[in-house]
């Protein structure tokens, strides 16, 4: 599939400052940097207590999607919520994707190293005092069995209040990856009404996880990946990307803030349709390009 981003454009993104990034006036989306990490967590964690608190006052459901990486800003909010009896029965949680194996099934959740629902319900549920947790219906997540459900439910209960997630090297979003193939083509109004599905990952990603998790030992990774569909992604009141892992991501940074939407960057399908917060650390933001 031919590219359709205007390099020079690119190149000029990659060259800003990065102190001049903040309330840039070419700027698609919001931008809070930090310059420790840890900050980039505990306002995220903090900004879901405050939203959960509101919508409890008001009487009204929560409906986030949510991801198993990053989680670090899980801290924050579990805290506040076990410390300030914040109740999640009104929380409706969406995990975003899951991993399958050669034969499009499952890893076993109790499996430390794959598995996003055993990882989820260890860094998230598992920590949360029993009395006030999400309850067990409406903790929702892509599965191989039926996977319209999610879709359908998430068009039931109407627009989610946020989506949460990583930003991936090439502008992934859970696992609706930018699709490499020559020998097809997948326009942006195809990807936006993207269903649930299982699709092989991307080499970039791979890549990417044997890196920093295995020292490249690339066979130890899963080959497929079940993500929610991007029309639900789509269906929400806004978009909120965190991002701390440094030089992997200064591209994508850019591409999300000053880039025309593509399939090229997933992520950048958001920008023109919904509110869209990046919150990073100084590092990630720093220019990929500089003279």
């Amino acid at each position: 599939m031919a590219s359709r981003i205007d390099t020079e454009k690119l190149y000029r993104y990659c060259r800003i400052p990065v102190d001049q990034l903040v309330d840039h006036p070419e700027s698609h989306i919001t931008l809070k940097m930090f310059d420790d990490a840890k900050d980039v967590f505990t306002l995220a964690g903090n900004m879901m207590a405050d939203e959960v608190i509101k919508n409890n006052k008001e009487g009204k459901l929560t409906k986030w999607v949510l991801p198993a990486g990053p989680n670090d800003q899980y801290k924050t909010f579990i805290d506040r919520v076990n410390k300030e009896r914040i109740s999640l029965k009104n929380l409706w949680v969406f995990l975003m994707d899951e991993v399958l194996d050669f034969n499009c099934r499952t890893y076993p959740k109790e499996g430390k190293l794959f598995t996003a629902e055993g990882k989820f319900e260890r860094v998230f549920y598992n920590k949360i005092d029993p009395e006030l947790n999400v309850p067990m219906e409406q903790r929702w997540m892509p599965r191989i069995n039926n996977m319209d459900e999610i879709d359908a439910k998430i068009a039931e209960l109407g627009p989610l209040d946020a989506v949460y997630g990583g930003l991936g090297f090439r502008g992934l979003v859970a696992y609706c990856e930018p699709p490499y193939e020559p020998w097809f083509t997948v326009t942006e109004e195809e990807y936006c009404n993207m269903k649930t599905r299982i699709w092989p990952i991307n080499v970039d990603t791979t890549i990417a996880s044997a890196e920093r998790n295995f020292g490249g030992l690339t066979h130890h990774l899963p080959r497929l990946g079940i993500s929610i569909g991007f029309k639900s992604m789509l269906n929400t009141k806004k978009v909120i990307f965190i991002s701390t892992t440094g030089a992997w991501k200064r591209a994508s940074v850019r591409m999300l803030m000053f880039g025309e939407p593509t399939v090229e960057y997933p992520a950048t399908l958001f920008t023109d349709k919904v509110p869209v917060t990046l919150i990073a650390d100084k590092n990630t933001c720093l220019p990929p390009l500089q003279d």
